[in-house]
């Protein structure tokens, strides 16, 4: 019996797969920032294994160990995801070479993420390690939404040579202020353990800088919004509402001590930004060019 390979995306199977992919690209950096958040990034204090004799945590690790190995555990569910993105898209693979290469990326991804992580715990959760770790979970979040967005617009693929330069300044703006936050939070005192190294910038600072680039990405997307239309208007409201809150649970974190509730949340909201962002600037080319031919598309 031969595996029943989807051929078409509009295929219940293959959008459901791509919106895992997507979930789970995203939440293992929220995940990730659980770990900080508890103090547990060196729960299991050895990599590959847990510990120097054992894969898994040990009882005498308490709840930081538990804490660290299930974040661990969740690399495999990760592959497990972007191995089946792969399969989806295997008879598809000629005709949407944008896809099949994108899904190819993903499963890269996951290794190279593992060996970030594996690095971070040698070097005592070094801030600049933990903080490239973070980024790279940015990137595949945004492959992985414009793959949503292929996806579900079947042939339709819009040409990315008609994005107009705002929405491009809006994306890059957007990933200024990311890295600051990276740089903040590896300034900052969720270090993930009581004795990881900071990376002695100005906290105080920092924080100033990031709030900087969020108002300039908001302000950019209020223009984005005057100037564009249909599809792609509605695209840029979404997001400025969720700049908006984001800029509210910034605000309240850096006046409140900086609660692991609140970072949390401030992490979850910073990936769900990153995707609302990637599909406005994507769909600020809809109002231009927009090929109906797949072969075209992928050429």
């Amino acid at each position: 019996m031969r595996f029943p390979f989807p051929t078409s995306l509009q295929d219940r199977f293959v959008r459901i797969v791509v919106w895992l992919s997507l979930i789970a690209q995203s939440g293992i950096a929220v995940t990730g920032a659980f770990v900080r958040l508890t103090a547990s990034g060196l729960g299991c204090p050895t990599w590959p294994l847990c510990t120097d004799d054992s894969l898994v945590n040990t009882s005498e690790m308490g709840i930081h160990g538990v804490i660290e190995f299930g974040n661990r555990l969740l690399t495999i569910a990760l592959l497990v995801i972007a191995v089946a993105v792969l399969v989806v898209f295997w008879r598809m693979r000629k005709e949407r070479r944008d896809l099949w290469w994108m899904g190819v990326g993903l499963l890269v991804v996951v290794p190279v993420q593992a060996v970030i992580g594996g690095v971070s715990v040698w070097m005592q959760l070094n801030p600049y390690v933990v903080g490239l770790h973070f980024i790279v979970s940015v990137a595949a979040t945004v492959v992985a939404m414009l793959v949503v967005l292929r996806v579900r617009d079947g042939d339709r693929v819009a040409d990315v040579r008609s994005i107009p330069f705002l929405a491009w300044l809006v994306g890059v703006v957007t990933a200024g202020g990311i890295v600051l936050g990276v740089l903040t939070t590896g300034s900052g005192p969720h270090a993930g353990d009581a004795n990881a190294p900071r990376n002695g910038l100005n906290s105080e600072i920092l924080q100033h800088f990031h709030a900087w680039f969020a108002y300039a990405s908001v302000a950019l997307v209020v223009l984005a919004i005057i100037r564009s239309t249909g599809i792609a208007r509605r695209s840029w409201v979404v997001l400025g509402a969720g700049f908006a809150f984001q800029i509210v649970i910034g605000l309240i974190q850096a006046r409140t001590g900086l609660p692991v509730e609140l970072v949390g949340i401030h992490v979850l909201a910073a990936m769900v930004v990153t995707c609302l962002v990637t599909s406005a600037v994507y769909r600020s080319a809809t109002s231009g060019s927009i090929a109906t031919a797949t072969k075209r598309a992928v050429k």
